[in-house]
Order: C-alpha cells, then structure tokens, then sequence
C-alpha cells in the first residue's frame, strides 16, 4: 500500500451554521459543496483547506457529545500550519475564539497553541515556515 497523502478531516456539529461559519468565515475555508440529505436529517459540507487536504462538516439530529476530558482513545485533535501563532491566536481572540497560551514542543523546538472550534473540539496552531508567506513575527 502507497499511502499518498490525508484526503479529509471529517467533522460532526452540533450546531450546523454555528460551525459553518466558523470553519467558513473565521477560518476561511472555502466551501467546495454543501448537500442537505433528507432521509438523513443531515447536511454535508465539503471545505477546501489549502494544501489539498479537505474538511467534511456534518450535521446530524442530537449528535451524542464528544468525550474529551480526560483524554480518551482516538482521534486527539487536529493541527494547521500557519506562518505565526501569535498572530493567528490573536486573530481568532477577536472573534471570541476560546485559545490557549503558546507552548513550545519540547523535541522539535517549534511554537503551537490549542483553539476550540463551537463544539469544544480542540484545534492546533503549528508554526512553521510556509513558502510564500511572510513571517508576520
């Protein structure tokens, strides 16, 4: 098996147009397609993340919640490249985004920082050097 790559993050709201906007409008995904199945109740909305990979919002009639505290089995959470962490922390605090403070990794050296999407789901900010961007820092 050649593995070539991760095609998609697939994510469950409980909130559908709370989380449309935020992965849409405050992180600036760009939507791909947004379906409605009725004989589902849900929505699927496809997100375009640079770089290839995609995002799969669903919405689905009282999802169960999620266990998170304290850390269970699975999937732990999921991390974006950016240019600066300060800079993007500070964008998302002006959108009332719950962050937390910057860390730095203990092995690699490199800056991050943990956000919460509307449902609670932690999200990573990992700084790195990103071709084409300037370094805001």
């Amino acid at each position: 098996m050649r593995i070539a790559g991760i095609h998609h993050v697939a994510i469950i709201a409980s909130d559908y147009e709370k989380s449309k906007d935020f992965y849409t409008r405050i992180l600036g995904f760009e939507v791909i397609a947004e379906n409605y199945r009725a004989e589902r109740q849900s929505y699927k909305l496809d997100l375009a993340v640079p770089g290839g990979t995609q995002i799969e919002l669903f919405s689905f009639p009282d999802p169960p919640a999620r266990v998170a505290w304290p850390e269970a089995a699975g999937l732990r959470h999921l991390a974006f490249k950016v240019p600066d962490v300060g800079a993007a922390l500070s964008e998302l605090a002006a959108e009332g985004v719950r962050t937390e403070e910057i860390r730095v990794d203990d092995y690699t050296g490199m800056r991050f920082a943990f956000f919460f999407d509307p449902d609670d789901l932690p999200l990573e900010l990992y700084e790195v050097t990103i071709p084409g961007m300037a370094d805001a820092r």
